[in-house]
């Protein structure tokens, strides 16, 4: 390959641009998992950069875990675990389409069902009001990546009965009715797979998975969803960054929740 081959992006830093162009060689297999990576000098006579610009570009792919090795051993592809940020609200659809990842979902069900007294309790309501509950597999270049079980307030979920959500984004849904979310509190924890995750995540029973429970809440500070989000491990990271001017206080969580 030659740096010809490269796509243009003249708007951003050289450094820049090599990274972009390695990240998504990496992204979409060009590279494979385990794959040695090109010497410096093959890759400063491909881009027609600096050795300098070719180590910039390289730091940052190892700071991802993109690439590891280096120092005694040969710098290798590694396969990236997309991460989450807790900075921002994002639908799976918004973020898969982020890191170059085709998301897809599908619906296991849809229901209006009486709030058990966990469900009340993170919504804030009484046990037996009515929610909204929505089960959905997503996938990620058709491969499953998570079970998501969300329960909704009456006052929310009901948007949701008639939409496609097989198609459509939950959050992108809920913003046409301008019921948008502005905090959240997260728990996350290792859960073992029950029957259900078994079934759409194509795994063992009991096998490990990585769980998201989340209480997201409206500029009223109304609670608007609980969802719990179980995810193979291999598929997502959560990336949590801290401010001196943000700190939030340590909280200690029981076993029993």
């Amino acid at each position: 390959m030659t740096g010809s081959d490269h796509p243009s992006r003249t708007d951003e830093p050289l450094h820049e641009q090599v990274y972009l162009t390695l990240r998504e060689l990496i992204q979409v297999g060009t590279w494979a998992e385990g794959e040695r990576v090109p010497t410096e000098k093959v890759l400063m006579t491909e881009f027609g950069v600096s050795r300098s610009t070719i180590r910039q570009a390289f730091s940052r792919l190892r700071a991802e875990g993109a690439v590891v090795g280096g120092r005694g051993a040969p710098p290798r592809v590694h396969r990236v675990i997309p991460g989450q940020s807790f900075e921002t609200f994002m639908s799976f659809t918004e973020w898969a389409n982020g890191l170059g990842r085709t998301p897809d979902q599908r619906v296991v069900g849809t229901a209006r069902r009486s709030a058990s007294e966990t469900v009340a309790r993170e919504l804030g309501i009484a046990v037996g009001d009515p929610v909204v509950t929505n089960i959905r597999a997503r996938y990620l270049d058709g491969d499953p990546a998570m079970l998501e079980r969300s329960w909704f307030p009456l006052r929310v979920g009901l948007h949701l009965l008639t939409a496609d959500l097989d198609h459509a984004s939950i959050y992108q849904t809920l913003r046409t009715v301008r019921i948008t979310p502005v905090r959240a509190r997260h728990r996350i924890d290792a859960v073992a797979a029950h029957q259900l995750d078994a079934e759409w995540l194509e795994i063992d029973r009991g096998a490990p998975l990585l769980r998201s429970r989340r209480v997201s809440y409206d500029a009223q500070n109304r609670a608007i969803e609980y969802a719990d989000d179980r995810y193979l491990p291999a598929t997502a990271a959560f990336v949590i960054e801290n401010s001196i001017d943000g700190r939030s206080p340590a909280t200690h969580l029981s076993t029993s929740e």
